[in-house]
């Protein structure tokens, strides 16, 4: 039997350029928290990712589904250890405890939605990045201890958030 529609949960309309949008610089992306899993009662989070040419995150895993809409430019998802370039308008989904990471390898600034169920993935990134202005701001100048800091941080809450570097 389907549950009662709860009334305290409400419709959430997300736009990227909405000034309230939260926006996360990490390892030189820039993620927008489009959609957190606070509004969907931890069902799934929506994330709108900018990666500049060559950015990525290192090779890793975690405990939940992972897709990807490629909106612009073209990224290498390398899965299980074959690589593969994806170009905009794809859509690809990566199963939960698959060793997988992604490059931008298009020349130029890519862009995608990534979709993430169960959420936390939204959590781990506020935790462990830096909130920019907005799409287009700079990622905050680190030294190398801060980056050190930084690293060592999202290692030791990724068991916390179901995910492991490799």
């Amino acid at each position: 039997m389907i549950p009662a529609d709860d009334p305290s949960r409400s419709l959430t309309v997300a736009n990227p350029d909405n000034p309230s949008t939260t926006y996360i610089s990490l390892v030189g992306n820039t993620y927008a928290m489009l959609i957190t899993g606070e509004q969907t009662d931890g069902r799934y989070c929506l994330i709108d990712m900018r990666v500049p040419d060559g950015g990525g995150p290192p090779p890793h895993r975690h405990d939940f589904e992972e897709m990807f809409t490629i909106l612009e430019g073209e990224i290498e998802f390398t899965f299980r250890g074959e690589k593969r370039t994806v170009r905009a308008g794809s859509t690809i989904n990566v199963p939960a405890n698959a060793p997988h990471n992604f490059r931008n390898v298009s020349g130029a600034p890519a862009r995608m939605l990534c979709m993430c169920t169960p959420a936390g993935q939204d959590e781990y990134f506020m935790r462990i990045g830096d909130v920019v202005a907005g799409k287009d701001a700079p990622p905050p100048q680190l030294s190398q201890d801060e980056l050190a800091t930084r690293r060592r941080l999202a290692v030791e809450l990724a068991e916390a958030y179901r995910s492991e570097f490799l």
